[in-house]
């Protein structure tokens, strides 16, 4: 088949059943489930599989949310990775500009992970047709991972070996560009510390007491002072969880704080905790207090792939960007004029001066971004790295947001149902669709995104970075 008329093939079925993926995406968005927790987001897009003809898997590496959704035979086998948890906190109601919780401090889906989960779901459904109509050999899963904001459910698939027998992975996100994600990123470790110690009357019999809090405190002026002494990339991240009380007359007798410890490396993460975990150490001894951590979660590096990243980068620019109604224009604008002067001077330092000029009368990304000579990086991290130590993996970025939009904010939540989100994500799932047939039918181009993989990863062995007693929540 040539390029055009797998575009072709792709847009019309996608088209086809916009109205599904609306519905299905503005339902997860309703939703609005945290990690781990994703039982009605999971069971509604199980629901569609099945409708749509794929075999289901449930309750992969102990993931209680995870599924896959299966069809075809024989390989190569090719995986498409979808996401439906949402962020504490940002509960957001629709079509609304301002500020406005649907419910105070509830829940919201602040990184687009409804757009994301379905927009992966258009292209599995795409792929899946285009098999069936030309009778093709080869298989098409669709992964439901849950608990991609906390707790890295793609690492425990991983660490579980559920990704060991596909040729190739792709994904994307949400977000305010247009983009192919040839990028690295931090590695990450995710831990929970905590400090108990000796209650007391902080008045009367203060030497008596051995405070937890006082624990907390001084584990986290160490680790500020051991940013001096680390990578320039890497990156210490921490919020109190526990303060043991809210009486100042009382010495606080337990306490705990949760840590993010990420670095570029697997090796240099886990290096960099065993130094938090020694500030640990020297903070229970200064306290008399008793320290325990626990790993909570943790994920690797990303390792891209040029060789499939090319491919997709040629599926975007034929596809093109989506148009933008006036409608939608007038809500993008409002998004963008509620945004801080900060978060928007930061984006627009990223421009050019013709890129600025766009968006000065319309503020939302319409180009896409060329492919950089060299792998970008990300300080940020996302357990689709352990994916691709896995399976050589691509992913792509395009514009759900108005310009300068910042992830895990109430602006993406408003956003998540808008039609020029969905518009976004559905070419996503085209862009994705487009790549997963071309490197179904493309023996070559799977050899050489393998040999790619081989040679990025020189000899190294993939090790989870969550310890094998560690079990996802709720087991």
């Amino acid at each position: 088949m040539m390029t055009t008329d797998i575009i072709q093939k792709v847009n019309e079925r996608i088209e086809d059943q916009t109205e599904l993926f609306a519905s299905l995406s503005e339902q997860v968005w309703s939703y609005a489930e945290l990690s781990f927790a994703e039982q009605k987001s999971a069971d509604l897009l199980i629901k569609a599989f099945v409708k749509k003809g794929f075999s289901i898997e449930k309750d992969l590496a102990g993931l209680r949310t995870s599924f896959v959704a299966s069809y075809g035979s024989g390989e190569p086998v090719i995986a498409i990775l979808g996401e439906y948890d949402a962020l504490a906190g940002l509960s957001q109601k629709k079509d609304s500009a301002v500020h406005d919780p649907i419910i105070q401090n509830g829940s919201g889906h602040g990184c687009g992970h409804n757009l994301l989960g379905v927009g992966s779901l258009a292209a599995a459904f795409s792929v899946k047709d285009y098999i069936a109509q030309h009778h093709l050999a080869g298989t098409i899963r669709f992964y439901g991972c849950p608990a991609e904001e906390r707790g890295n459910g793609k690492a425990y698939m991983a660490r579980e070996g559920c990704f060991k027998d596909v040729d190739a992975a792709f994904s994307w996100h949400p977000g305010s560009v247009n983009v192919v994600r040839q990028t690295s990123s931090n590695a990450v470790i995710e831990a929970r510390f905590s400090f108990d110690g000796v209650s007391a009357h902080a008045a009367a019999l203060p030497e008596l007491g051995r405070s937890a809090l006082d624990a907390v405190e001084l584990m986290n002026v160490g680790a500020n002072y051991l940013r001096e002494h680390m990578p320039d990339k890497a990156r210490i991240h921490y919020a109190v969880t526990d303060t043991g009380g809210s009486s100042p007359n009382v010495v606080p007798s337990h306490a705990e704080v949760r840590y993010l410890v990420r670095s570029p490396k697997p090796g240099d993460v886990r290096t960099l905790f065993e130094r938090v975990i020694d500030v640990a150490h020297g903070a229970a001894l200064m306290t008399e207090t008793k320290m325990s951590y626990k790993i909570e979660g943790g994920c690797h590096n990303l390792i891209p792939n040029t060789a499939l990243h090319q491919v997709m980068l040629g599926y975007m620019k034929n596809i093109g960007v989506p148009e933008i109604s006036k409608r939608d224009l007038e809500f993008i604008q409002a998004i963008y004029d509620s945004l801080g002067e900060n978060e928007k001077k930061h984006a627009l330092s990223q421009l050019n001066q013709d890129q600025k000029a766009v968006i000065a009368s319309k503020p939302i990304e319409d180009w896409i971004i060329p492919l950089p000579e060299k792998d970008t990086f990300m300080e940020g991290s996302t357990d689709v790295s352990d994916v691709s130590w896995n399976v050589p993996t691509a992913q792509c970025m395009t514009a759900t947001w108005a310009f300068g939009t910042v992830p895990h904010t109430w602006q993406v939540v408003a956003q998540g149902t808008q039609s020029y989100a969905l518009n976004a994500a559905l070419f996503a799932g085209k862009t994705i669709a487009c790549t997963v047939i071309q490197t179904l039918t493309d023996s070559e181009l799977l050899a050489k995104a393998k040999q790619e993989f081989k040679e990025r990863l020189s000899g190294k062995k993939y090790n989870c970075l969550i310890p094998e007693e560690i079990t996802p929540p709720g087991r």
